[in-house]
């Protein structure tokens, strides 16, 4: 699908070069280390809707897999390159809030009603993520902190899209 032709393309493509020529960098993309990129790759790919890069989607059952053994990257529903996922040899996995490993990071994704934040939970945990704190029933913030498949830390919150 082409998504140059999507509404909005131009000015998000327009905005996210907005720094290009004046000597600041771009950014391209987050990337999650782990020690099965692939499953890492499809936690995300079904959580959040996306779809791989081209030559990075699911092999055929039996077939080999050299690209979930090395670099995966999905792309949002406009095509956008958003996340990308590196094949490790061993990770340690954080145990913020309680234990000597920290978060390092986390990604922070939303949702707009209640409905979706349990829908999201349920998926969440359904896909193999563990929750770790949940201030889902907080007037002022609601959101869940869960763990991903590799551990890494991630949230949900309920609110309008940040500005």
């Amino acid at each position: 699908m082409d998504t140059r032709h999507r509404p909005g393309y131009e000015a998000r493509v327009a905005a996210e070069h907005a720094g290009a020529g004046r000597g600041y960098p771009l950014f391209r993309q987050v990337v999650l280390d782990g020690t099965d990129a692939r499953q890492l790759a499809e936690f995300y790919r079904q959580l959040l809707g996306w779809q791989y890069r081209p030559g990075d989607e699911l092999p055929a059952p039996g077939e080999p897999d050299p690209a979930g053994q090395d670099w995966l990257v999905l792309l949002d529903a406009a095509g956008a390159v958003r996340i990308a996922f590196q094949q490790v040899p061993q990770l340690t996995e954080a145990t913020w809030p309680g234990g000597p490993v920290p978060q390092q990071m986390h990604l922070d994704l939303y949702v707009t009603t209640a409905d979706e934040l349990a829908a999201a939970h349920e998926r969440a945990l359904a896909l193999g993520a563990r929750l770790i704190g949940d201030r889902s029933g907080d007037p002022d913030e609601p959101l869940r902190v869960y763990a991903d498949p590799a551990g890494h830390p991630f949230c949900i919150f309920l609110g309008p899209p940040p500005a």
